[in-house]
């Protein structure tokens, strides 16, 4: 038999073997055990987790959200999406300045008002003669009189109230009549200049002769926005915006016609 043939390749040799570097060990300390968390039925105390999502919100929150997603979702009117403008933030902030200087007066200085006035016809002397009140004017029937008797130098309507039919037909109306209305997006806080919990509108009639430039000013700032825009405004339909995922969709259905009208050319 003949001898088998040694084939001339050398078997490559080992690597040198690597050296682990000493790297410097912090020793333990005795008396604190580390021990490993067991999260098991009845074990340790679970982490903290954002569970906002499995929280059964009240019933009023459901509508809120639910109330906002179909103002998003569907076509709004322009009649209806024209409470969405609402005054800029400057110049809301002057106007609530300006209004809060003609608050009417509360039940607690009325009481007052009316005590003095009983106790001085009591004692047969004569009532102190004050001079009529200069207030800003609220409530929906006593601000639309104002407005069709042109008496109202500015309307300040809110923009969430419900139902909006309410004040609905309330800017086109100040608009037929020439007077400068304002939408504001809170009704709670047109309740705080009248001394109530929430209001629908309140309007200017009339303000001290100190205060008539800052007025002009709001005015003008008001014009500007809402009167001058009114043509806009009522051609302009909101909502319509499709949710995340629809929108993903769409965009992929696009890409795709897109690709083929490029494959056909």
């Amino acid at each position: 038999m003949p001898p088998a043939k040694k084939s001339g390749k050398k078997v490559a040799p080992a690597p040198y073997p690597i050296k682990k570097t000493s790297g410097k060990t912090t020793k333990a300390n005795p008396l604190f055990e580390r021990n490993a968390k067991n999260f098991g039925i009845g074990q340790d105390i679970q982490p903290k987790r954002d569970v906002s999502r499995f929280i059964k919100w009240p019933h009023y929150v459901r509508l809120q959200r639910q109330k906002h997603i179909l103002w998003t979702r569907l076509k709004v009117p322009p009649a209806i999406n024209q409470f969405t403008q609402h005054l800029d933030k400057n110049t809301t902030a002057q106007l609530f300045k300006l209004a809060n200087k003609y608050r009417p007066e509360t039940k607690v200085e009325k009481r007052q008002r009316l005590r003095t006035a009983a106790e001085a016809k009591a004692n047969k002397k004569e009532a102190p003669k004050t001079d009529k009140p200069v207030v800003v004017k609220y409530g929906l029937n006593h601000i639309t009189a104002l407005v069709e008797q042109k008496k109202a130098q500015l309307v300040v309507i809110a923009a969430d109230i419900n139902p909006i039919e309410l004040v609905l037909w309330l800017p086109a109306l100040c608009r037929k009549m020439g007077v400068p209305y304002a939408i504001v997006p809170n009704k709670g806080r047109l309740g705080e200049v009248v001394n109530k919990k929430s209001v629908t509108a309140i309007a200017f009639t009339e303000v001290k002769d100190a205060d008539k430039n800052e007025l002009a000013n709001v005015v003008s700032a008001v014009k500007v926005n809402f009167n001058d825009k009114w043509e806009e405004h009522r051609k302009t339909w909101g909502g319509g915006i499709n949710g995340p995922k629809s929108q993903a969709k769409m965009a992929k259905r696009a890409a795709i016609v897109a690709k083929e009208i490029a494959a056909r050319q």
